[in-house]
Parts: structure tokens; C-alpha cells; sequence
């Protein structure tokens, strides 16, 4: 008679971690490299003001974004070639077009510092004509310290 053997195997209680981490990797690459693609825009030098961010029930859409640049010119962050200059009644259509799609998408205006008051207003203007009921600003966040050294 054959003795049998009654040795059980040890279960291998060890995570095999390497193929996490070589994804993980991976990932990190992707956002590395796309994550400057997505800061997209005109470029604006934008006032500083104490503001609030945006209230969580309008952060779950996409804003939709009028910059106004130093010579007055518009641009919009839906459509064609977003870097491009539109006109006022370029500007009324596309709004218009995505408010009757989407009516809770929060519209912000984003002027340069140096841009005239008129082309920000007319602007704002265009906006209302293309049934935005509320329209906020963009800003840069103010500092702090050197208002203190103002008083």
C-alpha cells in the first residue's frame, strides 16, 4: 500500500500588488499629460475679488463662459474654435441655443481687468437678451495680506 500523501496546500494569503501600481502609473501619465489641455481659454488678466464659489447645485453643469478680452472683443467656451472672436449676434444665438437646452446652466462673464465698462456691460446685455436670468463674474481670489497693509 501507497502511503497518501494528506499535506494540504498552503493558501497564499498575499495580494499581488505590481499590476496595481503599474496602472496606477499609467493613469498618472494620462493626467500629466491632459491635465494642461484643460485649462483652455483666452487668456484674461482677471480682477481680484472676495467672492464665494459657485453653489454646489450649479457646479454639476458645465458654466457657460463670456470672456471679454483688453480690446473688447468676445469669446465663448462652446462652439466652433473657443479662441476665436464672435460677434454680438454669435454670441445670442449660441447662449440662447444652450439655456432652451440646458435652462439651469450657470452663464459667467470673464472680463479683463483693463477692458472698457461698456464692453462688459454690453456683454451682460447679451446675455440677458439670450434668457440668462443671472449672470455672475469670474475673479481672482484677493489677497488677503496686502489689504491689511492698506489700513
Amino acid at each position: 500500500m501507497i502511503p497518501t500523501l494528506n499535506r494540504r496546500r498552503r493558501l497564499m494569503a498575499e495580494i499581488n500588488v505590481v499590476p496595481y501600481i503599474d496602472v496606477m502609473l499609467v493613469l498618472l501619465i494620462i493626467f500629466m499629460v491632459t491635465a494642461p489641455l484643460l485649462t483652455q481659454g483666452i487668456k484674461v488678466d482677471l480682477p481680484k475679488a472676495g467672492a464665494e464659489p459657485l453653489p454646489e447645485d450649479l457646479r454639476e453643469h458645465q458654466p457657460l463662459v463670456l470672456s471679454v478680452d483688453a480690446q473688447g472683443r468676445f469669446y465663448l467656451n462652446i462652439g466652433g474654435d473657443e479662441d476665436a472672436p464672435i460677434d454680438a449676434d454669435t454670441v445670442v444665438e449660441r447662449v440662447s441655443a444652450v439655456l432652451r437646452r440646458e435652462p439651469n446652466t450657470p452663464v459667467l462673464v470673464k472680463a479683463d481687468r483693463n477692458v472698457p465698462y461698456g464692453s462688459v456691460v454690453e456683454g451682460m446685455s447679451l446675455l440677458q437678451e439670450s434668457g440668462a436670468a443671472k449672470v455672475g463674474f469670474v475673479t481672482d481670489p484677493r489677497d488677503n495680506s496686502a489689504r491689511r497693509g492698506r489700513r
